[in-house]
């Protein structure tokens, strides 16, 4: 007789993980982050509520892994429109935003994705139910910013600091407040919801934020 092989039990935990990922945020996108439970998820996970405390501590730790899960999954398609625009080198890691020695262009390119993101119906709903909360809830808000705002805005000041030593940008200029002219009107007018958010949009904020940021004559 052949011998029976062992069921794999890491490929079941990570069938159940993704399983109580994905029903998180199906959950939180159907009935907002105060009305998802950690009951529900694990119905809909088809898991005992007992398999999720085994890994999450509470339902803002699942959420929040699922949407940095979400996140991290989009971002490897913001990646790879970024290394077509600049290939990094042999051992190099691709750059979140790429410095193919025209700023404006990267900007624009990052901005556009970062539009299509907004825009995208899997991420704009957990993304507002977990803005929304952050407002209410002081630490969830915080873990926010810690866990995915802050890693994507250092990008953003990473390359305005090159564009700062190649002379593009003035040496006076703070980049951490300067990105705030690139990201803070995309967020506002998402949040709102007053006007379409479009790619024109995000070029023309590109190009009234980086004359400002330019060396005068």
């Amino acid at each position: 007789m052949a011998p029976t092989k062992a069921p794999d039990s890491s490929r079941r935990s990570d069938r159940s993980r993704r399983a109580i990922l994905d029903a998180a945020l199906a959950l939180v996108t159907e009935v907002g982050y105060r009305r998802t439970t950690i009951e529900g998820i694990a119905a809909r996970a088809g898991v005992g509520k007992q398999t999720i405390y085994r890994w999450w501590p509470s339902k803002a730790a699942v959420l929040m892994d699922a949407f940095l899960d979400l996140a991290g999954r989009s971002a490897e398609g913001v990646a790879a429109e970024s290394e077509s625009a600049g290939e990094p080198g042999e051992g190099e890691q691709a750059p979140g935003i790429p410095d193919t020695g025209d700023l404006v262009a990267d900007l624009k390119l990052v901005l556009r994705a970062t539009v299509d993101e907004l825009n995208d119906p899997v991420l704009e709903a957990p993304t507002r139910a977990l803005t929304a909360e952050g407002i209410v809830d002081a630490k969830l808000g915080a873990e926010f910013v810690h866990k995915l705002l802050d890693p994507q805005l250092a990008l953003y000041v990473t390359r305005l600091r090159a564009a700062q030593e190649t002379g593009d940008v003035r040496a006076d200029v703070d980049p951490r407040i300067a990105l705030e002219l690139l990201i803070g009107p995309l967020m506002h007018r998402w949040l709102l919801r007053t006007l379409p958010l479009t790619h024109a949009y995000a070029d023309e904020i590109v190009d009234y934020a980086v004359g400002g940021l330019a060396p005068r004559p």
